[in-house]
């Protein structure tokens, strides 16, 4: 399995040398990739009925593509994922553009974890359209793998159009790798049909209901003559309240569900500083299998 660290988006806070010394002590330690979340634009209150909306103008967010455009520059090593870009809110050729440029100047250090987003209010205010969000994902896919490899495309889709043309210059990877971030059983079927990997729910621990995911996920995967083996699988543990021996545990029941990556989050545990993360994710490292 490979191991990564999510970016602790809000809480490391705005300072560009907080953010280049985490990157580089991130890779400094052997972890192999780095994910970060994505939001554009947050309310002033949370969305009561979502768990997710805690996040609110009070959090800083980093646009999760020039902040890859910055740590690229401070590293040599670890790959960077987003977990995930929302994808539906933004125009499709832009995003083949972005992911292509970083991909090319990382030397293909790229992948392409995107989702369909659950708050309508960055939908509205992108305007972009919050109820085929889904549907949208499923075209966007197919066009991106298509502006990733060929030169010259031509595609006539329900969202996108594109004319003989193409982008300049493609990436490293041709494809770039496209996981998607699934929590509810719809869009991890939908990892399974179309994905090179799915980034499971990070609230979920090893046991039944992570089992029961990743058969909906394989289950897809096969029924649309994929096979599930060749497909990833991004798992979570959570340094928050974790001593050595439970994180261990919590990793190798991730390795018997098949998982192919583990991302270690610190973000939740209460640190108020670069170097407090940092301590956590040097002691994690030194508790897991293969550090």
């Amino acid at each position: 399995m490979r191991t990564g660290v999510a970016f602790p988006t809000t809480e490391l806070g705005n300072d560009p040398q907080a953010i280049r010394t985490f990157a580089r002590e991130v890779e400094a330690m052997g972890y192999d990739y780095l994910t970060c979340i994505d939001h554009v634009i947050q309310g002033a209150q949370p969305v009561a009925e979502d768990w997710r909306a805690y996040y609110t103008l009070d959090n800083p967010f980093h646009e999760v593509l020039v902040l890859f455009g910055f740590i690229a520059g401070v590293t040599s090593r670890l790959e960077l994922a987003t977990a995930i870009l929302i994808a539906p809110q933004r125009p499709t050729v832009l995003i083949a553009k972005q992911f292509a440029e970083l991909d090319h100047l990382t030397g293909g250090r790229i992948r392409a974890g995107l989702g369909i987003g659950w708050n309508a209010l960055e939908f509205d205010a992108l305007g972009q359209g919050f109820k085929t969000r889904a549907r949208r994902l499923e075209e966007q896919i197919e066009l991106l793998r298509k502006l990733w490899t060929e030169q010259r495309v031509t595609f006539q889709g329900r969202f996108d159009t594109v004319a003989d043309a193409g982008i300049n210059p493609l990436p490293v990877q041709r494809p770039i790798p496209i996981w998607i971030g699934a929590f509810q059983p719809p869009a991890i079927r939908r990892a399974g049909r179309f994905a090179d990997g799915l980034f499971l729910n990070p609230r979920v621990k090893p046991g039944d209901e992570a089992r029961d995911a990743i058969a909906v996920y394989h289950d897809a995967a096969r029924e649309a003559g994929r096979d599930p083996k060749a497909l990833g699988l991004d798992t979570t543990v959570f340094t928050e309240g974790r001593g050595a021996n439970e994180l261990r545990e919590e990793y190798e029941g991730w390795r018997e569900h098949g998982a192919t990556h583990v991302t270690v989050r610190t973000m939740t545990a209460g640190y108020t500083s670069v170097s407090e993360h940092l301590r956590a994710l040097e002691e994690a490292r030194k508790a897991l299998p293969g550090s």
